[in-house]
């Protein structure tokens, strides 16, 4: 063993780290090759929004392990594309923008400069070349291209709706953004307000988009997830009728009940609500959609709170029974479920039953359970029975009474089996400026008018004052020089859409950008995404479960449908990190003032420790706090192997003996650490490293290190902790004598053979119960087992005197010896 200088240098990471950055950059070391004979491997973090001052050590429980893995993936032998860009549009930014007063180009910009520098100093190696930020017109003129592909399939279209509109965000937001009255940035009072707004049909693809998630190497709460808000339910439609003809359709399960309605319940939101008000109840009925408006979806389902509702005045006809179904409003029925409308059934439905009764509704049995005599129910009864009070239906079970009351109202063009889905339509569009302009103009002539493509991209034009304004318009409708076009059909004077698209439309598909992110011939370059795509391993957090993994899916099968991609799903495998939390037990946030630094960890510690730090201190998928105290442990770790190099090669007089128990634990450790980096058990990696380094450490102090198996184990631990700390180990590949990089060595293989256990142990029974447990070689024979088992003292106590009839043995675990 030689090291490169005589004087072993003093372990100073604030001092090689930076110097390692550099170097690498010039080298173009992390360079993904556009054509290359090996394997690819896609290796990509959720991309972050620029909303914030900087990186804090929770941001690093990402971004690290990832790392980690696709520097072991190229020791491997394949091209990695680790790339990361911004997730630059949207409310996030433009937030963070006003709260600073400064425009948001000016503090993204800003923000993403410090993100990279950060990600830089913890030792990330991402293809920088490949950098992509949503808010550039080279990246948003192809979010519009796809947009106006979605608008020509019939997937994109204009709407007015009762939507959910945030005072604190100031634009509308989707239904997957708001829970319990909270829209997803974490402002409440979020209402609903009818406004004109722009949708992606994202329900033509729930079967689908239901059905494959079951091939997706996805965690099974991600997947759960994802089935419960997509909410599909087997069921029957059927059509009631205005007294003006007007069909009013509604969803069931229960279609065996239809003739035990005694009221009909529309969601507030309703949009026959207008048609079927009388104008004697109007008042009454404003005043209730106003405070129903102020209500979260989970107040209005929650069973622990007393429903209330409100009569239209108007009537609907039951297409089975004839009878006059009086309208009501109330706020248990929500718009997002079925077709908003309840057939109200309070003799088989407890909510109903409870709304019958506090507003004096009458309640009619159509299932008779066993022994009914006629008698008032106390309550819903939900269970099977017998059809009662329900024409020619009558006698048959209920269960039968479902399948053939469907087929007669299929056959009678009243309805018929149905399928619901919980999921609604993706509001994508927001009345905001920081977004992709809605490439549409608004012509009184030809209507909507999508812009030509080759005229794309309709760019964001500059304002001082981009903030909403009180009228729920778009900033972008207080600049004639914007909104007064023509049109692109006929010529004549137009306006254009002021509406921009939500933040979620561009991170749907920037993953492949990536693949081609200076092509300008379209939104990627054919053969790059054909090469890179799927993405074999997707990382962030659980947060976005429903929102952004659900609606990159439905984007996906939109370009595969339209022949631009050849796959249906875009991440081949998930996984999402635990949170890290402050030591206070809360999310680290500014405003807590609980926010841990990275930098200030580098400065102390060093970046390899914080790298060390975050990957020992828990399983990647587990919350846990963050400790101070914590990193000292990786860095002591650190000087101790730093100094355990030094002594090592500075020594002389290596012999060229083996040492076999050495030799097997070196095989044991590469097979561990490997194994357990592909399947992001980075916490127990670590501890067989260090245990390992014990085991040298150990050698050196009792004089047993001068081998040739020692050397090489030290020169293959080299190779293990270059993807975990690579600056320590690329500064010790060099002093040691190396040239090249150490990230461009392949990585150790192990054998087999020599990760078994030598020595095994065998349980010994006796009659099926335990005796004894011996110490035998993995190679012993059959015979050599029983003759030890019989031989062992607890087992001779129970067989001296009695016939051994039978002896039983499983290789490698137990011997059990019969007697009898």
């Amino acid at each position: 063993m030689s090291a490169q200088y005589n004087r072993w240098p003093t372990y100073k990471p604030q001092v090689i780290e930076p110097r390692w950055q550099k170097n690498w950059e010039e080298m173009g070391l992390y360079l993904a090759q556009e054509k290359s004979d090996r394997p690819k491997y896609y290796c990509l973090d959720f991309f972050p929004y620029p909303s914030g001052d900087g990186l804090h050590v929770g941001h690093c429980r990402n971004y690290i392990p990832t790392d980690v893995l696709s520097r072991y993936q190229r020791m491997n032998g394949y091209n990695v594309l680790h790339p990361m860009g911004w997730d630059a549009f949207g409310e996030p930014a433009e937030q963070y923008a006003v709260t600073h007063g400064v425009h948001p180009r000016v503090t993204t910009d800003q923000n993403t400069a410090n993100f990279r520098r950060q990600m830089t100093m913890i030792g990330t190696s991402y293809d920088w070349t490949r950098e992509i930020d949503s808010s550039t017109p080279e990246f948003y003129r192809w979010t519009q291209y796809f947009f106006l592909l979605m608008y020509r399939n019939g997937l994109a279209y204009r709407d007015t709706n009762w939507q959910w509109w945030c005072s604190g965000c100031q634009t509308t937001l989707s239904s997957q953004e708001v829970e319990g009255g909270v829209c997803w940035r974490g402002h409440t009072g979020v209402t609903k307000k009818e406004i004109p707004a722009w949708y992606f049909r994202i329900t033509a693809y729930a079967d689908e988009l239901l059905s494959t998630l079951d091939d997706l190497d996805w965690p099974e709460r991600i997947k759960l997830m994802q089935r419960n808000w997509i909410g599909r339910s087997e069921g029957c439609e059927i059509v009631f009728q205005t007294e003006t003809g007007e069909p009013v359709p509604v969803f069931t399960t229960r279609p065996d009940t239809v003739y035990g309605v005694t009221f009909f319940v529309l969601a507030p939101e309703h949009e026959l609500v207008g048609k079927l008000l009388v104008d004697e109840y109007r008042v009454p009925v404003q005043e209730y959609i106003r405070q129903v408006a102020s209500m979260s979806e989970i107040d209005r389902m929650s069973e622990t709170r007393e429903i209330t509702g409100v009569f239209t005045g108007g009537y609907v006809i039951n297409p089975l029974s004839g009878e006059r179904i009086p309208v009501w409003l109330g706020d248990y029925v929500l718009p997002s479920y079925g077709t908003g409308v309840v057939m109200g059934v309070p003799a088989h439905d407890q909510r109903d039953f409870l709304f019958a009764k506090k507003y004096d509704l009458p309640v009619k049995a159509v299932i008779a359970p066993p022994g009914y005599q006629g008698e008032s129910f106390p309550e819903a009864y939900n269970d099977a029975g017998v059809m009662i009070n329900s024409g020619k239906f009558n006698e048959l079970s209920n269960q039968e009474g479902i399948r053939k009351i469907t087929e007669y109202l299929a056959e009678q063009d009243l309805g018929g089996a149905a399928v619901n889905y919980r999921m609604r339509d993706w509001l994508i569009s927001r009345q905001r400026y920081w977004g992709t302009p809605i490439p549409i103009v608004l012509c009184e002539e030809c209507g909507e008018v999508p812009i030509p493509d080759e005229q794309l991209p309709v760019l964001l034009p500059p304002m001082e004052n981009f903030q909403p304004d009180a009228n729920r318009r778009s900033p972008l409708a207080r600049l004639p020089e914007f909104v007064n076009t023509s049109c692109p059909s006929c010529g004549e004077p137009a306006q254009r859409e002021t509406d921009t698209m939500g933040g979620f439309a561009c991170s749907s598909w920037y993953f492949l950008r990536f693949t081609s992110p200076n092509y300008g011939l379209g939104p990627f370059e054919p053969d790059a995404m054909n090469y890179w795509m799927p993405v074999d391993l997707y990382v962030g957090g659980a947060e976005h479960a429903v929102l952004h993994l659900l609606y990159s899916r439905f984007w996906t099968k939109v370009l595969a449908d339209a022949g631009l991609v050849p796959f249906r799903e875009p991440f081949t495998k998930l996984l999402n990190q635990g949170q890290l939390l402050a030591p206070d037990g809360q999310r680290m946030s500014k405003s807590r003032g609980n926010v841990i630094a990275p930098d200030e960890m580098v400065e102390a510690y060093g970046a390899d420790a914080l790298r060390v730090y975050e990957l020992f201190m828990a399983p990647f998928d587990q919350n846990i706090l963050w400790s101070v105290d914590g990193i000292n442990g990786p860095r002591r770790f650190l000087d101790r192997l730093w100094k355990l190099y030094g002594d090592s090669y500075r020594a002389s007089e290596l012999e060229t003996n083996e040492d076999p128990e050495l030799e097997r634990l070196l095989h044991k450790t590469i097979h561990k650490v490997s194994e357990r980096i592909e399947t992001f058990r980075y916490n127990t990696m670590i501890s067989a490293v260090m245990e390992f380094v014990n085991v040298l450490v150990d050698r050196y102090r009792t004089g047993h290190w001068r081998t040739a198996t020692y050397c090489k184990s030290l020169e293959t631990l080299i190779l293990l902790l270059a993807p975990t700390a690579p600056f320590f180990a690329e500064e010790i590949w060099l002093l040691t004598g190396h040239t090249g990089s150490v990230h461009q060595q392949e990585w150790p293989i192990w054998e087999d053979a020599l990760t078994q256990d030598q020595v095994i142990q065998i349980a010994v029974q006796v009659n099926g119960k335990l005796r004894d447990v011996i110490d035998i070689s993995v190679d012993a024979s059959e015979e050599e087992v029983q003759t030890l088992a019989l031989d062992l003292p607890a087992v001779q106590g129970y067989i001296t005197g009695s016939k051994i009839s039978k002896m039983f043995y499983v290789p490698g675990k137990v011997i059990n010896i019969v007697t009898g």
